[in-house]
């Protein structure tokens, strides 16, 4: 599996609606970006971004059941 590399400024980040609204904070964000898939810690967003190929993200929620 590859690894793509994006620019994430000016992304519009996403938080899952599964996420709850407990003061522990523990999330993940989402940003859509062209052809890959930005994630990052809520917690932290200054942390860093993972991102991967749109194509992988697909597959990975279709293993959710989502």
């Amino acid at each position: 599996m590859s690894v793509s590399t994006v620019d994430s400024t000016g992304l519009v980040w996403r938080k899952s609606s599964r996420s709850g609204g407990g003061s522990n904070g523990n999330c993940v964000e989402v940003a859509f970006a062209g052809a890959a898939v930005a994630v990052r810690d809520s917690k932290n967003p200054a942390a860093g971004v993972l991102a991967f190929p749109a194509a992988q993200w697909a597959f990975f929620r279709r293993g959710l059941g989502s």
